[in-house]
């Protein structure tokens, strides 16, 4: 059981670490280095799962398993929709409306995934 759970801990922060990462707002920097080797192994980690056991092992399966799984998800629901294609893991770009469909006020212009807001000088 005690695997189980540090599998399904290791699944929580894969996931989160992904998503943290995907939707980030400025430059990647030395700190946030830091902060996926202390999410992979800092002490606190090694404190509740010790390196060379099954519950570390688990742990590190399940954060595989999350981080892949966010991105697995991410292009299963962009390849379902009519409105995103591969464009938008580049730069965000997704296709018009169709007549009737309205876009939330304040969300018209293209949000830029790894920008975390929208960038008015795209395509020149």
């Amino acid at each position: 059981m005690q695997v189980v759970g540090g599998g399904a801990f290791g699944l929580i922060i894969g996931w989160n670490l992904y998503a943290i990462n995907r939707y980030r707002t400025d430059a990647v920097g030395i700190g946030d280095v830091a902060t996926i080797v202390g999410a992979i192994g800092g002490a606190a980690i090694l404190d509740l799962f010790p390196a060379g056991t099954d519950l570390f092992a688990g742990y590190g399966i399940g954060l595989a398993i999350g981080f892949f799984t966010y991105y697995a998800v991410l292009v299963y629901l962009v390849s379902k929709s009519d409105k995103f294609d591969g464009n938008w893991f580049l730069d965000g770009r997704r296709k018009e409306p169709d007549q009737g469909e309205v876009i939330p006020k304040g969300t018209a212009e293209t949000v830029h995934p790894m920008l975390g807001g929208p960038d008015k000088n795209v395509g020149g």
